[in-house]
C-alpha cells in the first residue's frame, strides 16, 4: 500500500465480493490487490483471501477477512457528495437493491452491514443556508426521508 493512513474493514469472509462491489458501483474505485493466507488462521484457511486492497472514491481501504467476531456498525459510514438526482437514485439502487437496507435522512447499509450517506450537494447546501428559516424547512423536510428527494429539499427551502 503506497497511503500512510488506510480504512481497514472487517469482513466476515466477504471482503473481496464487497470490494468488486465496490470497485464496480462507486467512481474511481478499483480493487489493487488480493492477499492469500500464508497459513492457516482463526477465521480462515492456508490459501484463502485474507486480505483486498481497494479504493473507494479514491480513499484506501482493506478489506481484512477476520471472520464473524465483529459487525460493522453506523458509528462508520462512507459520505457519498452526489451531483444530481440521477446520481443519488443510481447509488442508492445499488447498495439497497444489492440485498442492502433504507435507513432515514439518506442513509442506508449494503448487504455487508457497512453504512453509507449518499448526500447530496443541493441537500448540504439546504441546510446551511444563511437564511436560517430556509435552512430549518429544509432539514425538517430531510427528517422525513429515506433516499434523498433533492427537488423536495429545494421547495421545502423556498417555503
Amino acid at each position: 500500500m503506497v497511503s500512510k493512513n488506510t480504512i481497514c474493514l472487517w469482513f466476515d469472509g466477504t471482503a473481496e465480493e464487497a470490494a468488486n462491489f465496490y470497485a464496480a458501483t462507486f467512481p474511481d474505485s478499483a480493487v489493487t490487490a488480493v492477499h492469500r493466507a500464508p497459513g492457516d488462521y482463526p477465521a480462515g484457511k492456508e490459501g484463502g483471501v485474507l486480505t483486498v486492497e481497494f479504493t473507494v472514491m479514491g480513499i484506501p481501504c482493506l478489506g481484512l477477512n477476520g471472520g464473524p467476531a465483529f459487525r460493522h456498525s453506523e458509528a462508520f459510514s462512507f459520505q457519498v457528495a452526489t451531483d444530481d438526482q440521477e446520481e443519488t437514485d443510481r447509488l442508492w439502487r445499488a447498495i439497497v437493491g444489492n440485498g442492502g437496507e433504507e435507513s432515514a435522512c439518506g442513509w442506508c447499509k449494503d448487504k455487508w452491514g457497512l453504512s453509507w450517506q449518499i448526500t447530496p450537494r443541493a441537500l448540504t447546501a439546504a441546510f446551511t443556508d444563511p437564511d436560517r428559516a430556509a435552512a430549518k424547512r429544509a432539514f425538517e423536510a430531510m427528517m422525513q426521508m429515506r433516499k434523498i428527494d433533492i427537488a423536495a429539499i429545494q421547495a421545502a427551502q423556498r417555503g
